[in-house]
């Protein structure tokens, strides 16, 4: 009976040191735009363009996406390129291994706060084709709507999907492929409907997603 007792009183100890612990933890910084400016103004600039909605057709554009996706996004970066969640590119890896988390969730407000930016679809032979796509899927494929997910404006839902109105085609069709290829892991759900899609499905689809607005 002593010994019981006397561990329980070590064990009690341990349990209000570990509560005490974790009251002390610093908490995460709260999200300030203005330092993500200041981050993307230096690091991030040359590819995404100072408000980030890039010129470059193979950099996405950042501006209005949802914080949440982008902070995933820069985490996926930074994880071992053999993690099957990992998202691999050589670039955003060595800067992304430069944030920390907080200058993550800062830069990721920042562009957030931004205005979305626009584009437009430029093949009219396949629009249509593409616009069924993204509205209807391919039910014999088993190809669910893009906009179920994404929404019929292409706007996404913020911690869940991501803005695709107005972004780049050739950066939406290289992803595509990307997930279908196994060269981008870090979604299970898109890596299974790309596998299902061919190569023209994708370059319609991603061509009518630029016009999105």
């Amino acid at each position: 009976m002593i010994y019981q007792f006397g561990r329980r009183v070590v064990l009690l100890a341990l349990c209000s040191y570990g509560i005490g612990a974790q009251a002390q933890a610093p908490a995460a910084a709260k999200p300030d735009p203005a330092k993500g400016q200041q981050i993307a103004s230096t690091v991030c600039i040359a590819c995404h363009g100072a408000d980030g909605n890039s010129v470059i057709a193979a950099n996405p554009k950042l501006g209005g996406q949802h914080a949440e996706y982008l902070i995933k996004q820069l985490v996926d970066y930074t994880k071992p390129a053999t993690a099957k969640d990992a998202r691999v590119n050589a670039v955003m890896t060595g800067f992304a291994t430069t944030l920390s988390a907080d200058d993550k969730r800062h830069v990721a407000a920042w562009y957030a706060s931004q205005k979305p930016g626009t584009g437009t679809a430029t093949n009219k032979d396949t629009l249509a084709f593409g616009q069924r796509i993204f509205r209807a899927g391919i039910p014999e494929k088993n190809i669910p709507a893009c906009a179920g997910c994404h929404l019929p404006t292409g706007a996404g839902m913020p911690s869940q999907y991501p803005r695709l109105a107005g972004q780049h085609a050739d950066y939406s069709e290289l992803q595509l492929k990307a997930f279908r290829d196994g060269t981008r892991r870090n979604n299970l759900a898109m890596e299974q409907i790309a596998n299902r899609m061919s190569d023209a499905e994708m370059k319609a689809v991603s061509d009518f997603i630029a016009g999105l607005r």
